[in-house]
């Protein structure tokens, strides 16, 4: 089965690190992570030469993600995955929740927000049309919980234990929309809970947690499911090509330890960052009420100063 257009997989030698990272480019994902890279490198760009100032962190965390997507899709994994089901499973877990959570603390929303000018008179540019997405009521329903958790679930369990599956890893188009659908679902299900980037929907960060940890329980028994079946559960991983030497319930086993292992990975980087985001907003109310007391000579403990000696002279 040809994916991408430069090799067949039916005929890979045993699987290995050095092979699996080896060059090997899915032209759709190539273009989209070089384009991804470039338009945040302009937006950043763009900011800079006006003076304003862009975190570091965010441009790191945004290139990383990029990266991820490009190390899953864009070298030998990328080949491996399509007859080692343990492999693509590393594609799908990687793409659909490190690189989402990677991708939005870039804030690249947020970026170009900043970066792309006002069309002003009255007309609508991209930046107009940007503000617009976000209002929407279509955003609104998509990064909502109750759309994102079930959505978070489903692609687990109605993906891979329906024919959709092998329909979609029969051709290069399903292949990639597949992927493509990872990456879009990880994104939804990540940015209410610790995005950087504005959005219709931000509850408290207790909140953010449980919504968190509401889809990892469905997630890791997905893959306990896969690690005590005791036949191949899903066609397109039945019968691996003999040059591979490997047995297709071993490798499902394998896939079920890998999923199980990225309900709790993922879970704690994001549940860190949300710490970290949680102490950063309290010093930033903490700044606000001490800017507020230097402006209004600080009223409040004036008053309860004053209090004190109005209790004080009764007591006389």
């Amino acid at each position: 089965m040809d994916h991408s257009g430069h090799g067949t997989t039916m005929d890979l030698p045993p699987f290995t690190l050095a092979r699996a990272l080896g060059y090997s480019p899915d032209l759709f994902f190539l273009i989209g992570c070089l384009l991804a890279l470039g338009l945040y490198g302009w937006g950043v760009l763009r900011l800079r030469r006006r003076g304003d100032s862009w975190p570091a962190g965010r441009t790191v965390a945004f290139g990383l993600g990029v990266l991820t997507v490009a190390l899953v899709m864009c070298t030998g994994l990328n080949d491996y995955g399509m007859v080692m089901f343990s492999v693509h499973m590393v594609q799908h877990m990687v793409i659909s929740m490190v690189s989402p959570i990677l991708l939005l603390l870039g804030a690249p929303v947020t970026l170009a927000l900043r970066a792309l000018p006002v069309a002003g008179g009255g007309r609508t540019g991209p930046r107009e049309l940007l503000l617009a997405l976000l209002h929407s009521r279509y955003v609104r329903v998509v990064t909502h919980p109750a759309f994102t958790i079930p959505l978070f679930i489903a692609s687990l369990y109605g993906l891979y234990f329906t024919p959709l599956f092998d329909f979609l890893m029969g051709s290069r188009p399903g292949h990639i929309a597949m992927m493509v659908h990872f990456l879009a679902v990880g994104l939804v299900f990540f940015w209410p809970i610790m995005g950087v980037d504005p959005g219709p929907h931000r509850p408290g960060y207790v909140m953010r947690m449980l919504e968190l940890f509401a889809g990892m329980p469905f997630h890791a028994f997905f893959g306990i499911a896969l690690m005590m079946a005791s036949e191949p559960m899903v066609d397109a991983y039945r019968t691996p090509p003999a040059s591979l030497g490997i047995d297709a319930l071993a490798d499902q086993n394998a896939a079920g330890g890998i999923a199980w292992a990225f309900s709790e990975i993922p879970s704690v980087l994001v549940l860190v960052a949300l710490v970290y985001q949680w102490y950063r907003s309290e010093q930033r109310q903490a700044r606000r009420s001490d800017r507020a007391a230097d402006r209004n000579g600080d009223k409040e403990l004036a008053a309860y100063n004053a209090y004190l000696a109005s209790l004080q002279a009764r007591g006389r």
